[in-house]
């Protein structure tokens, strides 16, 4: 697939927030996944399963998610870049409003990289 065809799959399958389908169907094995963690320093996780790993983590700290969405994709050579929005309760804390860019690489017809900024 091209970068435009994997980021047509992202938007498509995003509109129906199976985040988990969209990791499994389009992204490498060696992908990785970037953003800010707690402590405001960048972290990266390394591979299919630690990226995995990450989602459930947030899946499970969700006690009810209100709503979201994903823009459709901005596509340049091999990247693509999506505004995503949750509106989310998180457990223990207030209902918030999360707001995010996300820029994803493709190689190969898969994702290889995301980084996420907020």
């Amino acid at each position: 697939m091209t970068t435009k065809e994997v980021a047509d799959e992202f938007y498509g399958l995003s509109q129906t927030g199976d985040f988990a389908k969209i990791v499994s169907k389009l992204y490498s094995p060696d992908c990785e996944s970037t953003e800010d963690g707690s402590d405001g320093k960048q972290e990266t996780v390394k591979g299919l399963d630690a990226i995995k790993k990450k989602g459930e983590k947030f899946n499970e700290a969700v006690e009810e998610m209100h709503g979201g969405h994903s823009s459709r994709p901005a596509v340049g050579a091999d990247y693509f870049a999506v505004s995503i929005g949750m509106d989310v309760t998180t457990k223990g804390e207030n209902r918030k409003q999360m707001d995010e860019i996300a820029l994803y690489k493709v190689k190969d017809g898969k994702i290889i990289s995301e980084q996420f900024f907020y």
